[in-house]
């Protein structure tokens, strides 16, 4: 029996915000923007080639604006990926290679499968890692 992941909950505090964020910034597709009554409204976006969405909404959860840490995003070309979130006007951080003494800046000659991330937070503070793995064992 598979067991996928479908959905993650994002507390955002500004919805309409951060569906520009999403959509615009990060090229995330609007799967379905939703309002149930006058105080309640759900967007669901999903990354490009994923099988998770997020959703952000009013009265979702209990949790904070800003409050989720630890979110992850995979792609194959992390250096394709930096550039492109910079293009479209995101604060991001540099790219970063881990590993056992922690992060440092990457070069140009550094391999970033598995170890190269970027770093970055939605306008609510909800942070993000953006991890490259281009192969896998």
């Amino acid at each position: 029996m598979n067991w996928t992941l479908e959905v993650v909950v994002v507390p955002v505090s500004d919805l309409d915000r951060a569906r520009t964020f999403y959509e615009t910034g990060l090229g995330f597709k609007v799967d379905h923007d939703t309002r149930m009554g006058e105080n309640r409204r759900i967007v669901q976006l999903t990354p490009p080639g994923s099988g998770c969405s997020i959703v952000i909404g009013t009265g979702l959860s209990g949790m904070a604006p800003g409050s989720l840490q630890g979110l992850q995003l995979v792609v194959g070309d992390l250096r394709a990926a930096h550039a492109q979130l910079v293009e479209r006007g995101l604060t991001v951080s540099s790219i970063q290679l881990v590993g056992a003494q922690g992060p440092r800046p990457a070069t140009d000659d550094d391999a970033l499968n598995f170890s190269g991330f970027v770093f970055f937070k939605d306008p609510d503070g909800n942070s993000w890692a953006i991890q490259q793995i281009d192969a896998r064992g």
